[in-house]
């Protein structure tokens, strides 16, 4: 749309009505409304029209959010397509083809095909530009590209239709130069996904060995070459929408150790109230930081504040859910069930407080460790001198492994 059509507040808030006309919430299907929504440009207002949005300011989602809410219109589930919808849509957006674009932002939007993150090894998680997994390009052979090798830590990749990735093309390049970002189909010959059980019991996440697969040119997102780059865009994406969930005011962790409070008086101590007085303070401030990021992400992509929100996000998760163990006394050490399961959402407040202590481990691990993140902190949001970094010139096939 041109800058003279595209909508203001006042116009959104119109064509947002217009779709709850069209479409009652109370009678149509789920799926149907969200497809008419994606139709409407109301999915993701910034987007392009034609891709979900209407090439509107970002911050002008809050009124299609407000007016969806208030109407009680039905929403998709990040719990089990975040990764699409945090991680490869926007790095889609910033990086992808026309063609890319059109063919896989509508199925993601709606959930009609969930995606996983192929990017950490296991010789190379916190040092993530360390990979080796190989893409080989045969352009005698169709212009395919060959990739083997087997990543590790992925969500969802049981359930996921796509995947990002990351490989190797140049190992004679520094390694953060050799790499290139695919678009991997996960239902191809050579793809093989193992669960791997948690402390929890489930098996959330993955190993994927890759054996062979072949991946169109056509899949692959940026140049060759410069898929760290592309890869950092989705890293990035990925810490907002870890550390800066949009949250109701006391939702979230600190909502279940609250309740048990209020409900079961003969639990309480005056240390245990101090403790969760101040946990809830720390909770609202970071649920009102993570607010401002939002606001500030509107008007462009990402910096690397979002790494601070997700370290909080972390420290207050495990500490909360501790108090919450704490507070329950015995009863707090009970676990409903060791069986393994296979989740297709992924919940960090589900279940009892057994699981909410246990899967809170998680949390300054996954998206980045809270080490990597104080990192990133450290040198580009306070601007102190980076860590010493010897390999960083070296080509990747000369570094010691």
């Amino acid at each position: 749309m041109t800058a003279a059509t595209t909508p203001d507040a006042g116009g959104l808030r119109a064509r947002t009505r217009e779709l709850l006309a069209a479409h009652p919430p109370a009678t149509t299907a789920p799926d149907e409304f969200l497809r008419a929504r994606f139709d409407a440009g109301l999915a993701w207002v910034h987007y392009p029209e034609g891709l979900g949005g209407l090439g509107a300011p970002r911050s002008l989602q809050a009124v299609v959010d407000a007016e969806l809410e208030a109407a009680g219109a039905p929403d998709n589930d990040p719990r089990r397509i975040g990764i699409g919808l945090g991680m490869a849509a926007p790095t889609i957006l910033a990086y992808g083809t026309e063609e890319q674009k059109r063919r896989f932002l509508r199925p993601l939007w709606l959930g009609e095909e969930v995606w996983c993150q192929l990017f950490s090894e296991p010789g190379a998680g916190s040092d993530l530009a360390a990979l080796g997994t190989r893409a080989v390009h045969e352009p005698a052979d169709g212009g395919d590209w060959v990739v083997d090798g087997q990543k590790v830590w992925t969500s969802s990749a049981h359930t996921a239709r796509w995947a990002i990735l990351i490989a190797r093309t140049d190992p004679a390049l520094p390694k953060h130069q050799g790499i290139t970002y695919f678009l991997c189909n996960m239902t191809a010959p050579g793809v093989e996904v193992r669960p791997l059980r948690q402390i929890t019991g489930e098996a959330e996440f993955n190993e994927v060995f890759l054996t062979g697969v072949r991946i169109p040119d056509s899949h692959r997102l940026g140049e060759v070459g410069q898929g760290w780059a592309v890869a950092r865009t989705t890293l990035m994406n990925e810490r907002v929408s870890i550390g800066g969930m949009r949250i109701p005011r006391e939702g979230g962790m600190i909502a279940k150790v609250a309740a048990a409070w209020r409900e079961r008086p003969e639990l309480r101590t005056h240390d245990l109230h101090q403790r969760l007085l101040e946990l809830w303070v720390e909770a609202e401030v970071a649920r009102l930081t993570g607010e401002r990021l939002r606001q500030q992400l509107a008007q462009g992509q990402p910096g690397p504040e979002g790494s601070g929100m997700k370290l909080t996000f972390a420290r207050l998760n495990q500490e909360i859910s501790g108090l919450e163990v704490e507070l329950l006394g015995d009863e707090g050490l009970l676990y409903e069930d060791w069986t393994l399961r296979r989740p297709e959402i992924v919940d960090f407040t589900g279940r009892d407080a057994g699981y909410r202590y246990l899967r809170a481990k998680g949390n300054s691990i996954e998206g980045g460790t809270s080490e990597i993140l104080l990192n990133i902190v450290a040198e580009r949001v306070l601007g102190l001198p980076a860590e010493p970094r010897d390999d960083k010139d070296l080509a990747w096939k000369d570094l010691a492994r």
